[in-house]
């Protein structure tokens, strides 16, 4: 039987970052921390952390993380049936694309997190890859472009979003006064939210471009969409998140009638619990455009 203060302990370690972050987050010692790590090694036979050249778990240590996570859900429909047992809500660790949390993400989760009293742990990351972060047992839930579920979980659909290649009026006409080219394309500098964002090259290539092109690298949705509005690049953005300058005129389509349609599905781990359940019920509600 698996001690669950030594898991709660690894939890923390992880989520924190670090031994004395994670003993201020549980109210112990640095060393009572270490203690409980160590003891679960030894429990375990094995290394449940890589200490260098960064702290991480190893995959023993992923897949107990998962678990405890799990296992405070469904304790938590447990203690709603049995108050006596009731504990504060878990703080439900999930990762979301940054331009989902900068549209719709959290008109959609808002009132369900406000009734159920929900602390949500929101890892940004790429839609393209937040899958690993399930796989790892680093989440409990994810959003990703992925429509097949990995082994003990589901997915369930919840649209497209579409993003448009744009850019303001003033750069459109200086590096595309002609429409897209393959000279435009190897000159004009574009803007890529990061090394794992490959929309900009999906556009390229349905452009019928697979060169080099430049680029400034910018991991933050409302500055990506800065950046463009500032002359400073084109780029892929979605049409719900700058409906209005859009609208204004402010920003246009380098390449009129062109998009991409980026599909986007929930995945969470099956038996994850009533919380996990509602909040997939709250998201299949969702009309992605």
């Amino acid at each position: 039987m698996l001690d669950y203060k030594l898991l709660e302990a690894l939890t923390a370690v992880v989520e924190c970052g670090g031994f004395e972050r994670a003993g201020a987050a549980l109210g112990l010692s640095q060393s009572a921390v270490s203690q409980r790590i160590r003891s679960l090694e030894v429990r375990l036979g094995q290394p449940v952390l890589v200490r260098a050249p960064a702290l991480a778990p190893t995959p023993v240590g992923r897949r107990l993380i998962n678990h405890a996570r799990r296992v405070q859900l469904l304790e938590r429909d447990l203690g709603q049936a049995l108050p006596t047992l009731a504990s504060e809500a878990p703080r439900l660790r999930i990762a979301v694309n940054a331009d989902s949390l900068a549209t719709w993400w959290a008109e959609a989760v808002g009132a369900l997190c406000r009734e159920e009293g929900v602390v949500l742990d929101l890892v940004v990351e790429d839609q393209d890859v937040g899958l690993r972060r399930l796989r790892d047992g680093d989440v409990a839930a994810c959003l990703c472009a992925s429509p097949r579920p990995i082994a003990g979980a589901r997915a369930l659909p919840l649209g497209q979003m579409s993003y448009l290649p744009l850019a303001t009026p003033g750069y459109r006409r200086r590096h595309f006064p002609a429409g897209p080219s393959a000279e435009a394309f190897r000159h004009a500098p574009a803007i890529v939210f990061g090394p794992h964002d490959q929309l900009q090259h999906r556009f390229l290539a349905d452009c019928g471009y697979h060169g080099p092109f430049p680029y400034h690298l910018c991991p933050a949705s409302e500055g990506f969409v800065r950046l463009a509005q500032a002359g400073m690049g084109y780029g892929m953005i979605p049409r719900m998140q700058v409906a209005g300058p859009l609208a204004r005129g402010e920003l246009v389509s380098i390449a009129p009638g062109q998009a991409l349609a980026v599909p986007l599905y929930w995945h969470r781990w099956r038996h994850s619990g009533r919380l996990i359940e509602r909040l997939t019920d709250a998201l299949g509600a969702v009309s992605l455009a």
